[in-house]
């Protein structure tokens, strides 16, 4: 997985979504950007970084074990790994719903945690499976074509 930087960037390029699904929910609920509200987004970071993780994981090795390409080898993941992918961030939607509903002592500090973490997750995840496939698939073209340009040079 992380034999060249094609990947980690391929794993990473969702979690921009993530953080403005963070971001615009911040804003459209008027709460601030306090330090709650960052320990969200890093746990954010933490579930959607993982997520990618899973789908890569699986077509790489669908590639290197059965001769696929990579838009077959993503497209198999996606379908295989999206239930885990769904149950993960279920779960983790359904953890920290209370914190963002927040009632009782310290919840109004607290809320901007389980908001940018319930929002992120919403943007994100349905943004996620659609761009990790598609820079999945750029990247190993772009990764061939470097591959081969370095060949012919030789």
């Amino acid at each position: 997985l992380y034999e060249s930087f094609v990947h980690p960037i391929t794993i990473l390029s969702g979690l921009p979504s993530a953080g403005v699904g963070a971001l615009l929910t911040l804003m459209i609920f008027h709460m601030e950007l306090n330090i709650y509200a960052f320990v969200g987004i890093i746990m954010l970071v933490g579930i959607v970084k993982k997520n990618a993780i899973m789908m890569i994981d699986f077509a790489l090795d669908a590639q290197r074990r059965d001769g696929k390409s990579a838009s077959e080898a993503i497209f198999e993941g996606c379908i295989i790994r999206f239930r885990p992918i769904m149950m993960t961030t279920m779960s983790a939607l359904m953890g920290t719903l209370p914190i963002a509903i927040g009632f009782g002592s310290s919840s109004e500090a607290q809320r901007p945690l389980g908001m940018a973490v319930v929002g992120g997750l919403l943007f994100s995840q349905f943004l996620t499976l659609y761009i990790t496939p598609v820079v999945y698939t750029y990247m190993d073209k772009i990764h061939s074509v470097k591959k081969h340009k370095a060949v012919v040079d030789v």
